[in-house]
């Protein structure tokens, strides 16, 4: 009897593991647990490299026909966090975008991805640049599976347009939480 309840433990287990490497999941080759100089703001007295995390996808949900990538700061001083990449209408045929794909003279994005306004007053990546002694603040990047192809807005739509289209729009969603201070 103990012998047939392990292998029983054991296969549950099995099958957990099994299905959780099969969900949607978002990654990055540059982002562990905190973002960088290399990701921080370049302004505002941060003296980062703005440069764009890489992120890559896997496994998304059946009937996706576009993606949206958001990074936000929910711990921003603000009363609504802050909005620091906001990129919708990312083909389905796309499973990564490059590091410093959020420049948006740099063309690395997939054709057709259109980057939105942030908080920052621009479309584009503008990285971490939480206040001085304000401790860590958290970064969630977001990759979103969408049920339609275009959202209809373009690169003048604010970040709480976007995210409301998206809320509308979302199939499954998966995340990546970092961490910065200075």
């Amino acid at each position: 009897m103990k012998k047939l309840r392990l292998t029983l433990i054991a296969l549950v287990g099995l099958a957990t593991v099994s299905q959780a490497q099969n969900t949607f999941t978002l990654k990055s080759d540059d982002l562990g647990g905190q973002m960088s100089p290399k990701q921080e703001f370049n302004g505002f007295g941060c003296k980062g490299e703005n440069i764009s995390p890489q992120l890559s996808w896997v496994n998304p949900p059946k009937g996706t026909q576009s993606y949206a990538i958001t990074v936000y700061d929910p711990l921003a001083p603000t009363g609504s966090g802050w909005w620091h990449w906001v990129v919708f209408d990312i083909p389905a045929t796309a499973n990564f975008v490059p590091a410093n794909a959020g420049n948006p003279s740099s063309s690395l994005l997939p054709s057709g991805s259109i980057q939105g306004m942030t908080d920052f007053g621009k479309p584009g990546y503008g990285g971490p640049c939480p206040p001085e002694g304000h401790g860590f603040h958290q970064y969630i990047i977001t990759i979103y599976a969408l049920k339609k192809e275009k959202l209809g807005l373009d690169q003048q739509a604010g970040p709480a347009t976007v995210g409301y289209v998206l809320n509308a729009n979302t199939i499954e969603k998966a995340s990546i939480v970092a961490y910065y201070k200075r």
